[in-house]
């Protein structure tokens, strides 16, 4: 799915998301990433969401976001308890979606100007 006609020239943006990856402008990933208004952290080492613990969100933490998307890929899974505790802890927003959910919403959050941190699982 296309998610872009205008290209935002002052942070970066998903242009789409679909089977194949995620477009951020012009370059596409088939792997987990993190990714900010103006920062894009390659390689984040999830593919599932089993795997979230405090040291694969620290990258996340560290950004200092007003509110963190994390996408689930295709299908929506929820953060076990103990992890949603690293969020409240610090008292920090957090939404658990399907990639293509935080896709959609990383661009408008972002296109706002708001601190958005988005945790992409492919």
């Amino acid at each position: 799915m296309d998610l872009s006609l205008d290209i935002p020239r002052d942070h970066l943006f998903i242009r789409s998301c679909d089977k194949h990856g995620v477009c951020v402008g012009e370059d596409c990933f088939n792997e987990s990433f993190i990714l900010t208004g103006n920062q894009l952290i390659p390689d984040w080492q999830v593919a599932r969401i089993e795997e979230i613990n405090q040291e694969k969100l620290q990258v996340v933490f560290d950004l200092l976001p007003e509110v963190v998307l994390i996408g689930t890929g295709k299908s929506q899974h929820f953060l076990p308890v103990n992890t949603q505790k690293l969020f409240f802890q610090r008292n920090l927003g957090f939404e658990v979606m399907t990639t293509d959910a935080a896709c959609r919403t990383f661009n408008v959050l972002a296109s706002e100007g708001r601190k958005v941190v988005a945790a992409l699982i492919l």
